[in-house]
């Protein structure tokens, strides 16, 4: 079943992303995969799991969230960075410097 719902601009800037459906799929399924990692580490918790079990879980889901970002980051460059550029909106680099430095933190 296609969505046929209208995409609306993001509240905080105005500005959105068309993706196609298989990208959209893609980033949604790495991050189920972290909220079950999550829901995992609530789970060892509740349970009295040893600390560094815990640990090494929750490393495991910074590592996934980096991906993610990885991902995404990628995405962004080839898209609206690169369009962006492409139509002189110069900005956008700075908008992506800002990006990395948070990314880097």
């Amino acid at each position: 079943m296609a969505d046929t719902t209208e995409k609306k601009a993001c509240s905080c800037c105005g500005k959105h992303t068309d993706r196609s459906e298989e990208e959209r799929r893609k980033l949604i399924n790495r991050l189920k995969r972290v909220e079950g990692q999550i829901r995992g580490i609530i789970g060892m918790l509740e349970n009295d799991a040893y600390c560094n079990d815990i640990l090494i879980q929750s490393a495991a889901v910074n590592a996934a969230v980096n991906s993610f970002n990885k991902e995404l980051l990628a995405n962004h460059i080839r898209t609206c960075v690169a369009r962006d550029i492409r139509e002189g909106k110069d900005e956008t680099i700075d908008e992506l410097v800002t990006t990395l430095q948070k990314l880097m933190k």
